[in-house]
């Protein structure tokens, strides 16, 4: 048994924390006995998120760029500094045979040590946009993951490997789960379960459209699994009192959460989007408006040119809304379309594929 070193890094929210977990699964799962280590911003969900995953993790006083000039921002080069000064000992000490980035703050320095001591290096892209750490060290790295076609214009067309986006363990076998799923929410089977989605920390406007409409929902027979993150959690856990809805700031099985579904809200992360595909329910993405090149349009819009979901943009919600939101729920041949449409673009094997790439680099 190949007792490899394999170092990963990527945090700050769950779309860069959960591709690199199912990455390390599935490499964990190839080497048994392999050592893994996960490298993260000491103050972000990944230093609970991956300890409660069985992996041992190290943080970094990290953060981005703020797009205004703040304090945070003038601390940016002493925190850079200190986390290439520490991901420096860290490699030193852990002495990696790979090193994996899928984005965010910490795998910046950490990548940028690791390709400059000669350590075959792999970065995995989720987006259509790249973010700026990944553009940072596509020039040092060995293999560039992708998820979308035509990213020539960011990375250098030689290292690109049109992957997919990993997605979680238990997600292949969602449509086994809808009876187990109900029941581990305590659901009534005979009501519509919306599932609301918006993102590990949330998403305020999906959490105000949700709160105006509770009672067009009960007016519905639809019953809510409502993730609304956990900084609006303490503003919206009220509505726990009503019979209808569960407000969680978080979701620990999400596989049960999407068997229970029968509709999906959802922001349009490009994470979200891969396990959508997979999970195969009918959506309606929300997209975030305040990300890089409004990459989440861009995302959800290549999903509805294929009739695959429904999009809505955030300034048409008042309008537009309860229409889309009836069209699906009363029509079950609407649901079936989307459903099966979906599907066929799901990329099912981007977990294996990916760490078939850095198998490659682990042998050469």
């Amino acid at each position: 048994m190949e007792n490899y070193k394999i170092i990963v890094s990527g945090g700050g929210t769950g779309g860069h924390i959960y591709p690199a977990i199912a990455i390390a699964d599935e490499l964990k799962s190839r080497f048994p006995d392999a050592e893994f280590l996960f490298v993260g911003a000491s103050d972000r969900m990944e230093m609970e998120k991956v300890p409660q995953a069985g992996y041992d993790i190290e943080g970094l006083w990290i953060s981005g760029i703020q797009r205004r000039l703040t304090l945070k921002n003038l601390m940016f080069p002493l925190k850079l500094l200190s986390s290439l000064l520490r991901s420096k000992k860290i490699i030193n000490t852990f002495q990696p045979d790979v090193a994996i980035g899928t984005g965010g703050f910490a795998s910046g320095p950490l990548l940028k040590v690791a390709t400059s001591k000669g350590i075959p290096s792999l970065i995995q892209e989720q987006n259509s946009y790249p973010g700026i750490t990944n553009k940072w060290l596509s020039k040092k790295v060995n293999t560039i993951c992708v998820a979308y076609e035509n990213l020539e214009r960011f990375f250098p067309k030689e290292k690109i490997v049109l992957t997919g986006n990993p997605i979680r363990k238990g997600l292949l076998d969602v449509s086994q789960k809808q009876i187990k799923g109900k029941d581990a929410f305590r659901l009534i089977h005979s009501k519509h379960t919306l599932l609301v989605l918006g993102g590990s920390l949330g998403a305020r406007r999906i959490n105000e459209l949700i709160e105006d409409k509770l009672d067009f929902f009960e007016s519905h027979n639809v019953q809510l699994i409502w993730q609304c993150g956990k900084l609006y959690y303490q503003q919206f856990k009220q509505y726990n009192k009503l019979d209808n809805v569960q407000v969680h700031a978080f979701l620990n099985e999400m596989d049960m959460a999407y068997g229970a579904a029968d509709i999906i809200i959802s922001r349009a992360g490009a994470s979200s989007v891969s396990e959508l595909c997979v999970v195969g329910k009918p959506v309606i993405f929300i997209p975030s408006p305040n990300v890089a090149e409004d990459h989440q349009t861009k995302n959800a819009q290549a999903i509805v040119d294929k009739n695959a979901a429904i999009l809505i943009k955030e300034n048409e919600l008042d309008a537009d809304f309860d229409m889309h939101f009836l069209d699906v729920l009363n029509s079950k041949e609407n649901q079936q379309q989307l459903s099966e449409n979906i599907k066929k673009l799901a990329l099912v094997n981007a977990t294996s594929d990916i760490a078939d790439e850095v198998e490659k680099l682990l042998k050469n």
